[in-house]
């Protein structure tokens, strides 16, 4: 597969970074492009990779088109390489946040297969979780997209409808579920163990109890069941955290952050 990667900023990076971490992965050459490519450097060495300030360059030495640009960005690069694009060969990939597929077409037209995907940073490490959605040509190319993505995590398509929220639940999520594991190693350092050891058990316990759902399939309700019992610790902290909201404050952490997307 032919990848451009256009905009290398963090996301970006990270979708390469899992790219290229994967082995069964059938690449035959991922160009990277970003304006200063002083960060880049040390990529260009590595086989089958290309780093570029050349944008149109890259379209044209590829067959799918990741664009990871700012938002801001969006519209000045599709008309840049627009005219490099071929409706017959490219399939373009947004990962950028809050553009719609009628606002990439508007541009390019919509002859083009065109799929909107969002990633999260865990895609650097293999475990991104991705919601696609597309239009009809684009569907009709998923395949790409989930090849790509699901190399690197897993992957759902969903209605472009939902694709705001996917973006607070999965993308904006990730901070989310750091400011719990900070949280929950605040106080294991509280409790006596050092911050290091603080860390190491927040991290393998969020990382279990996550697993633990993946594999059993069940609800959060039922897992928790099996470790309370009655007049026990884990209850009475668990009360003792709902008493201080702390499910209302997850809640209202989520809407919050999707009125404001909704603004961007």
């Amino acid at each position: 597969m032919k990848i451009a990667v256009i905009g290398t900023g963090n996301l970006g990076y990270s979708i390469a970074m899992g790219i290229l971490s994967q082995e069964n992965f059938k690449l035959k050459n991922l160009y990277l492009t970003k304006r200063n490519l002083d960060s880049l450097k040390n990529w260009g060495k590595l086989p089958n990779v290309k780093i570029s300030t050349d944008n149109k360059k890259a379209v044209r030495f590829s067959d799918v088109v990741i664009i990871a640009v700012q938002p801001k960005q969006l519209q000045g690069v599709l008309e840049e390489i627009k005219g490099t694009l071929n409706p017959k060969r490219h399939t373009v990939i947004s990962v950028v946040t809050g553009r719609t597929i009628s606002e990439i077409e508007e541009v390019i037209g919509s002859e083009f297969a065109v799929i909107r995907s969002m990633p999260n940073t865990a895609i650097s490490v293999g475990q991104s979780m991705t919601c696609l959605s597309g239009n009809e040509k684009g569907m009709g190319n998923a395949e790409i997209a989930k090849s790509i993505f699901s190399s690197v995590g897993e992957t759902m398509c969903i209605d472009e409808k939902l694709m705001q929220a996917a973006t607070v639940i999965c993308a904006s999520g990730i901070a989310f579920w750091m400011r719990l594991i900070r949280a929950t190693t605040q106080g294991a350092v509280q409790l006596g163990f050092d911050a290091e050891e603080a860390q190491e058990l927040s991290m393998q316990t969020a990382l279990g109890a996550a697993s633990l759902l993946i594999k059993s399939r069940s609800h959060p309700e039922q897992e928790i069941d099996k470790v309370t019992t009655p007049s026990g610790c884990t209850i009475e902290g668990l009360n003792e955290m709902e008493h201080q909201g702390l499910s209302s404050s997850l809640i209202k952490g989520l809407v919050t952050s999707f009125e404001k997307i909704n603004q961007i």
